[in-house]
């Protein structure tokens, strides 16, 4: 009879090159395990494994002050495999950030705690950006980093010189925005971005070699990365390489950290089961015994706490010193840095807006908004000089460079537009990055159907409430010649379905700069403005300053002749055929409206009393028009409305002749206009 086999004992840990070292980074072993089994769900693998590099990434390089989390100078640190937020969450608590408690950490993954599954910016201090869609991150740390490198042009090493760190994993540089974030990272010279990769050859699924084979080494060196190769567990191999990285001034770098994803977890370690599963009670044991670790769940010994908190005020000492510097700059420079880290914009800016809506006026010329957009910006650079414009390759079509705007090049970075390439998912995460450094009003462009490939992005900007301008042009069937594939149908609908995001959609050259205007004086919120390839006419003719697209929507033109009996609703291109059909309507005897609806979320933010003086009595006719699906407009028109657009997908022709292929005309206003007032009769 064969003798009963036993579970073989675990494999003792490899020594480590420095004892206090490994403790440290025991520490966040020991609060991700906690805080994963705690919450019964999270992904403890990374931080455990990343621990190492982390510990000395904080201790012996990071130039920050957990006392003063939004110093200016401060060196950045993101996760772009944002799954791993323990290791985040873990190491704002040891080094003394406020609002990160213990408390915090015992309630991981639960409501109304500064801990949630994935980091998610201004949760808590230190989180930078909101991460968790991979290689957001990763394409994020790009922008900081160009950020960085503008505002160092501008204000010189005194004011402005630290590094950008990001961590990332395999999944991350699976995904496609990381071949444009690192081949635009590596074309531009980033020298002070430092990526870690986190290889541990571990995905969800099993190993990665079930579904890539990539060099990523290579495919680093391809893009022009400085790339190093180490033990991620070997804490002198670290540190010699972050080392080898900051002399690196021409070049972004990589360092393909070789890991064991769940370091110290007895079974579990280096195998897929570490990576998003709770360890249970008996994995913890074994893990604790393992790493030599006694103490009670969510206990860290005082001599390590101490050590983390002297870590975290490791920068005190620097910051005070660039606190000085900056008291000491000449009072131009000073007023000027100080003035955009508070996100304040200039005094007098809004002259430049008058000065584009007189143009306008005077003017009085056809003009289609993506023209009458770079018109604004042409005013609006001389008066703003943190605006970073830039395009994905389309800037002759989005008029997105004002003049005088310089060209940042690779290694230049006294300018203030950026090439981005045909890269518009990295070119939008970028520029959140660029928002979130602070300094820097970020806008850039390309067609609205591409939209699609920056959505991602633009999400995560309305949920970071930050201020990143997505210029959006050729917004319609308006677009003509080049067909279906890229004229935009259902992208405002979906994009307008995006919580927090302003989505304005101009229709005539003054509303554009009253658009640009409200883009501007919210600091707190992502917008995107959509304009036209095809010239309109000027609607509004009046003189003054006041704003009528701030409220959302407006009349345009009053009924005459009696109570209102019908309004017309429309928004960009289509605005002068609602227009147009006003003027019909009103020789037929009908008190017609026109109501102009630039953007929806800031009509939706309005009282009711507005909102029903705009739009008329509920029993009256309503009409609304727009080259775009129907989707949200029977939220405005009722069940007894009509709605004039798509309902379907575009064609390649001339303009003219594509709007009357789909029926979007004045006469077609006016059919469903006077078909819904014979129902409502």
């Amino acid at each position: 009879m064969p003798e009963p086999t036993t579970a073989s004992a675990p494999k003792p840990l490899p020594a480590p090159r420095d004892q206090n070292l490994r403790d440290l980074a025991d520490c966040i072993r020991a609060l991700a395990m906690d805080a994963v089994q705690a919450a019964n769900s999270g992904h403890p693998g990374m931080p455990m494994g990343m621990a190492d590099i982390a510990t000395v990434l904080f201790k012996d390089f990071m130039q920050f002050d957990a006392a003063d989390p939004h110093w200016l100078d401060r060196d950045r640190f993101l996760i772009s495999n944002g799954h791993g937020s323990m290791l985040l969450y873990s190491l704002l608590y040891l080094t003394g950030y406020q609002d990160m408690t213990i408390d915090q950490l015992k309630h991981f993954r639960q409501v109304g705690y500064r801990t949630p599954g994935h980091p998610e910016y201004r949760h808590a201090d230190g989180i930078e950006t909101t991460t968790g869609p991979l290689g957001q991150g990763l394409a994020n740390s790009v922008g900081l980093a160009l950020a960085e490198r503008i505002m160092n042009a501008k204000f010189g090493d005194d004011l402005v010189n630290h590094f950008t760190y990001v961590f990332c994993g395999d999944g991350c540089l699976m995904e496609g925005i990381s071949h444009e974030a690192i081949s635009l990272a590596g074309h531009l010279k980033l020298g002070k971005l430092i990526l870690f990769f986190d290889n541990n050859a571990i995905s969800i699924d099993g190993s990665t070699g079930l579904s890539v084979s990539d060099n990523e080494t290579e495919r680093f060196h391809a893009s022009s990365w400085h790339v190093i190769e180490i033990d991620g567990h070997d804490t002198d191999a670290i540190r010699t390489a972050i080392k080898e990285a900051h002399a690196v001034t021409d070049k972004p770098s990589m360092i393909s950290c070789k890991t064991v994803i769940g370091f110290g977890l007895p079974t579990k370690a280096g195998t897929q089961k570490a990576h998003s599963d709770a360890p249970g009670v008996d994995e913890i044991a074994g893990a604790r015994k393992l790493l030599g670790w006694d103490s009670p769940p969510f206990v860290i010994p005082e001599p390590l706490l101490r050590q983390w908190r002297e870590i975290g005020a490791n920068g005190r000492a620097a910051r005070g010193r660039w606190a000085d510097r900056v008291a000491k700059a000449p009072d131009t420079a000073r007023t000027d840095f100080e003035r955009r880290n508070r996100g304040e914009l200039p005094p007098d800016w809004k002259q430049a807006i008058a000065a584009a809506r007189a143009q306008f006026i005077e003017s009085g010329k056809d003009i289609a908004t993506r023209a009458a957009s770079g018109a604004v910006l042409d005013h609006l650079f001389a008066a703003i000089p943190e605006l970073l414009g830039g395009s994905a390759d389309l800037t002759p079509s989005n008029n997105t460079r004002a003049k005088n705007q310089v060209e940042i090049r690779p290694g230049e970075y006294d300018g203030s537009y950026v090439h981005y390439g045909v890269r518009e998912h990295g070119m939008a995460a970028a520029m959140n990055g660029i928002a979130l450094h602070g300094g820097l009003i970020p806008y850039g462009g390309t067609f609205l159907c591409f939209s699609d490939y920056c959505r991602p992005a633009i999400r995560l900007a309305s949920m970071m409430e930050v201020r990143t301008i997505f210029v959006m042009t050729h917004d319609s069937i308006g677009l003509g010649e080049d067909g279906p594939t890229h004229q935009p149908i259902e992208q405002l609908a979906s994009l307008r379905a995006i919580p927090h995001l302003a989505v304005y959609r101009p229709g005539d050259p003054v509303e554009t700069a009253e658009c640009w205007e409200c883009i501007l004086e919210a600091p707190r919120q992502a917008a995107l403005i959509a304009l036209s390839r095809q010239p309109m006419p000027l609607l509004r003719r009046e003189a003054g300053s006041e704003n009528k697209s701030m409220r959302g929507a407006y009349v345009l033109q009053e009924a005459e002749g009696g109570p209102r009996a019908l309004t017309l609703i429309s928004t960009g291109s289509e605005l002068h055929l609602a227009v147009q059909a006003r003027e019909i309507m009103q020789k037929d005897g009908v008190p017609t409206a026109v109501v102009s609806m630039p953007c929806r979320l800031l009509f939706e933010q309005q009282d009711v009393a507005y909102k029903q003086a705009v739009l008329g009595a509920e029993t009256g006719a309503r009409v609304a028009v727009e080259a775009a699906v129907e989707l949200g407009w029977d939220r405005y028109i009722g069940f007894k409305g009509a709605f004039v657009g798509m309902h379907e997908f575009g064609a390649s022709g001339k303009i003219g002749d594509v709007y009357k292929r789909f029926d979007i005309t004045t006469e077609a206003v006016v059919r469903a206009s006077r078909s819904v007032l014979a129902m409502l009769s």
